[in-house]
């Protein structure tokens, strides 16, 4: 299940999705990092491939990824118009979560990368009290000009596993242009140390199994309904393309 492997992936305008379920792909990163294989993975959901259809470098750069995983219920529904199903949605957060676990049983190291500073002097200690057998390699927060410091410190340390939380472009760009520092899993996660931390709340397990965090999160931070303004154009442009299929 490698990016040669087209049979497992389900394309979504443009964007080749990993057509797997959570279980069988977190096997898949525990090999890659037990074998300190490079890998890079991006959790994306819909407002990830309306921003790549406009920025044509951004996608060119995603599809060289290794894996792209269904971050969004609205990434499930595109599958289902388009009658490919995805076997699951995969969530960055809950992928996240599960390899700070796995990453403790099996004494791994992470290295940090992203969200304000105050938030990442939180997340170590929660790391430290909650995931004592894994090493913290390094921790830096989102707000650098200058990235060279953050790759050097990577590259001495070489953790098995690079985070970077500085939401997307910028994420997948930094991880593009450095994932060469170490042989480790890099992987872009948007704002899990906040949720993490608990800086911003995650929706109730309800809202969760319902696949309502997007409203949930609407209606604790108002100022994001014009970000959400994007899933209508996004459901219209996946309808034209099943048009375009089935025509």
């Amino acid at each position: 299940m490698d990016n040669q492997s087209h049979s497992q992936k389900v394309s979504i305008l443009g964007i080749p999705f990993v057509n797997t379920t959570e279980t069988a792909f977190q096997n898949v990163l525990h090999e890659k990092i037990d074998q300190r294989i490079n890998t890079f993975v991006v959790t994306a959901n819909p407002e990830i491939v309306m921003y790549a259809k406009e920025h044509p470098a951004y996608q060119k750069l995603i599809t060289s990824a290794n894996y792209i995983v269904a971050d969004g219920i609205g990434i499930v529904i595109g599958a289902k118009m388009l009658k490919t199903p995805i076997k699951e949605r995969i969530t960055g957060y809950d992928l996240f979560i599960h390899l700070l676990e796995w990453g403790n049983d099996n004494h791994k190291s992470a290295y940090f990368i992203g969200a304000k500073a105050d938030v990442i002097r939180k997340l170590r200690k929660v790391v430290e009290k909650n995931y004592p057998d894994l090493q913290i390699a390094g921790t830096h927060d989102g707000y650098f000009g200058d990235d060279r410091n953050i790759v050097k410190d990577v590259r001495r340390t070489e953790p098995d596993m690079v985070f970077v939380a500085t939401g997307y472009p910028k994420q997948e760009e930094f991880i593009d242009k450095n994932r060469i520092a170490s042989n480790g899993l890099w992987m872009g996660i948007g704002g899990s140390f906040d949720v993490l931390t608990g800086t911003v709340k995650r929706a109730p397990k309800s809202w969760q199994k319902l696949h309502l965090e997007w409203l949930y999160r609407v209606v604790k931070e108002p100022s994001r309904i014009g970000r959400l303004m994007v899933l209508p154009r996004y459901l219209w442009q996946v309808f034209q393309e099943r048009f375009r299929k089935h025509s």
